[in-house]
């Protein structure tokens, strides 16, 4: 693994957390609020089974953004999952989220940094 420059850095950062999200806190019910939250939303008779295939789906992202396949693509579809996500939440289910209501604070900064790093950030990978 390349850590030279900071495009990659980041790059590896955002896998990270998608990674964490998906593998530890979702497949691995880690942390057991996801699927509180899953349930809230979604309803409770499949909330297990729906947790985990998000998380395989969120596992699936990592694999996407590690193979720099259509990266600008993959960008735009993390930005638009994460808000669209943190919106939901914030109206459904804010009191089970990390930090509440500034959870959506927290999302747009991640999101900030995936949009920097893919449309901004000029270094070759």
């Amino acid at each position: 693994m390349n850590f030279k420059n900071t495009k990659t850095a980041i790059m590896y950062l955002i896998s990270f957390v998608w990674l964490i999200n998906g593998l530890f806190c979702k497949v691995l019910n880690g942390v057991p609020r996801h699927q509180q939250i899953v349930s809230r939303i979604l309803g409770e008779q499949y909330a297990s089974e729906l947790t985990i295939i998000i998380g395989f789906f969120e596992i699936g992202m990592v694999f996407w953004i590690l193979s720099r396949f259509k990266s600008k693509l993959n960008a735009i579809v993390q930005i638009v999952i994460v808000i669209t996500m943190n919106i939901i939440e914030f109206f459904f289910a804010s009191d089970l989220l990390l930090w509440g209501n500034f959870n959506i604070i927290f999302a747009l900064l991640f999101v900030t940094l995936v949009y920097y790093n893919e449309f901004l950030n000029q270094k070759k990978i």
